[in-house]
């Protein structure tokens, strides 16, 4: 016996064919971000560019996944009118996604560790979100689910979904921003572009770009002491676990599961002072604020073109600022916080400004 189940919903779809149009405008009404020259002695050969993401609307890289995990949860109708927005978030993506949240009308609850700066935390209660502190951060996951069982809501669940929600093949990712800013440069492809891996979704995006284009652009993950991904990259063990990264933004103690490996032609580990140290030394330099997570991916370029210098070659690197320093001014950019945590900033400091007198960086033991 045959039968039919209709869930038509027209207005349903109307509210979001409207929201999606609202996404979409932002996306419109927002500049693409600028390419900023890094000064390097000319006589290198080598040019380094750094893809300033601080100047989305919420000041972060996770601008451009929260529009894609959002217009991701529209398109698949996980996300309706009233739906509330349940995200697991070191902070970044939080401030993003509510923004996002309340350009929809749509309640927010940021799953956070204790730990977050309390930075993050007034930005997104500042675009109506609200904050649900854990002491324990592998525990932001469960939490989240609990959370959006409870409530009827939706969880974005970045981990999972930030490398299929953005379009790897174009539509202005970050890939192809990148790689059309570059077009008037002399070494218009990149010998590298250095990113961190928070979720894996920015490194799975231009590692695959890169392949689909046919690119020979390799890509450097750096990742922070503490967090998961180098171990399990370094040992083909997607199961590893670590206590998690001191770097907010990226590094985290469990494999997620939009981190792909095989995109990837290099990893880097690179130590909590050393990303401060390089955070503090971008600043110096350009005299733009940047936070902990660009310092990591500073401190990993500056070892590749010490490489490239030490083997004679020319070309270009390229790498991301994520966010601002204003929203580690209580951390990072605090040396009394520096002292609770042990952490000496100042070797690596003094490495940087000497690479950028002799091309060289320390040799890893």
């Amino acid at each position: 016996m045959s039968g039919v189940v209709d869930r038509c919903d027209p207005g349903g779809r109307a509210w979001i064919s409207e929201a999606i149009r609202k996404v979409e405008a932002d996306s419109n009404r927002s500049a693409d971000t600028h390419l900023h020259v890094f000064p390097l002695p000319p006589e290198w050969g080598i040019d380094l560019y750094l893809k300033d993401e601080s100047v989305h609307p919420t000041g972060s890289l996770k601008h451009r996944l929260a529009r894609s995990l959002f217009l991701y949860g529209l398109a698949n109708g996980w996300i309706c009118e009233g739906t509330t927005i349940i995200e697991a978030s070191s902070g970044s993506t939080a401030v993003s996604e509510a923004y996002f949240a309340r350009l929809l009308g749509l309640p927010f609850v940021a799953v956070m560790p204790a730990s977050t700066s309390p930075e993050k935390a007034r930005l997104i209660e500042f675009y109506g979100g609200r904050c649900h502190l854990v002491d324990e951060p592998a525990a932001i996951y469960d939490e989240s689910r609990r959370l959006a069982a409870e409530c009827g809501g939706h969880f974005m669940d970045q981990f999972t979904y930030a490398e299929r929600a953005t379009d790897w093949r174009g539509n202005n990712n970050i890939a192809e921003s990148i790689f059309e800013q570059l077009s008037l440069e002399r070494f218009p492809e990149p010998s590298w572009v250095v990113v961190g891996a928070g979720t894996g979704g920015t490194s799975a995006t231009i590692g695959r770009y890169a392949r689909y284009r046919r690119f020979q652009t390799r890509v450097a993950v750096v990742d922070p002491e503490g967090s998961a991904f180098y171990g399990a990259y370094e040992d083909h063990d997607p199961d590893r676990t670590a206590s998690g990264s001191m770097i907010e933004g990226i590094g985290r103690p469990r494999v997620e599961p939009s981190f792909l490996p095989t995109v990837i032609d290099r990893m880097v580990r690179v130590p909590d002072a050393a990303s401060i140290a390089a955070m503090r030394w971008t600043t110096e330099v350009t005299g733009r604020s940047v936070g902990g997570s660009t310092g990591t991916n500073m401190w990993g370029a500056a070892e590749l073109i010490s490489e490239m210098r030490a083997r004679g070659e020319q070309g270009s690197v390229v790498t991301l600022i994520c966010d601002g320093g204003e929203r580690y001014a209580h951390t990072y950019g605090s040396d009394d916080w520096l002292a609770t945590k042990g952490l000496n900033v100042g070797p690596h400091l003094e490495s940087l400004r000497a690479f950028l007198k002799t091309g060289e960086m320390p040799v890893r033991m």
